[in-house]
């Protein structure tokens, strides 16, 4: 069965950002999990199950760092990779907050393709750390939406926050 359809090709420029620390990826990897805890999943159920209020469900939620952020996702690719051939510590996670994330979907349901980011550590050959990430303004200003673009310019605030929480230099892009 064929849906009737229409197309709309768009084209997103996006901005990565990549820190080179000094530091080794565990250490790197601790602090982040630490600084960015994971969505409690159990709470959320009871707060939806009781019928909370908005601001209820966002304040209970939120990170404790003045970022906000929560992890809704972890991987460590690691294992996998290493039977692939690259024995590279690595680690991948979706963050965000409920707050910002709402502020974007009121005015297109599509910004959740961007929200949560996207953040990627790994080790350095010297023994290092990398972290990457996108930019979230640069992905989020293709949507046309001044409110949206808005909430975009403030998680790029955020994650400039979460990087100094991190005690890393907060990127020349996401000075505002």
């Amino acid at each position: 069965m064929a849906l009737p359809a229409s197309e709309r090709i768009v084209p997103v420029p996006v901005i990565r950002i990549e820190l080179e620390a000094a530091v080794a990826f565990g250490t790197l990897r601790r602090a982040f999990e630490a600084e960015v805890p994971p969505l409690d999943v159990a709470r959320l159920r009871e707060l939806l199950s009781a019928g909370a209020e908005w601001r209820q469900l966002v304040s209970e939620l939120a990170g404790p760092g003045i970022h906000r952020f929560v992890r809704f996702w972890t991987d460590h690719p690691t294992p996998v990779m290493r039977i692939g051939g690259a024995d590279i510590p690595s680690a991948v996670y979706l963050i965000g907050d409920y707050a910002t994330a709402a502020r974007m979907f009121r005015h297109d349901p599509g910004t959740l393709l961007y929200t949560p980011l996207r953040v990627e550590l790994h080790a350095t050959r010297s023994g290092g750390s990398i972290v990457s990430v996108d930019q979230p303004s640069s992905r989020l200003g293709s949507f046309g939406n001044n409110k949206v673009a808005q909430a975009g310019f403030e998680l790029d605030r955020m994650l400039g926050d979460l990087l100094e929480e991190l005690g890393l230099p907060r990127p020349s892009v996401l000075r505002r």
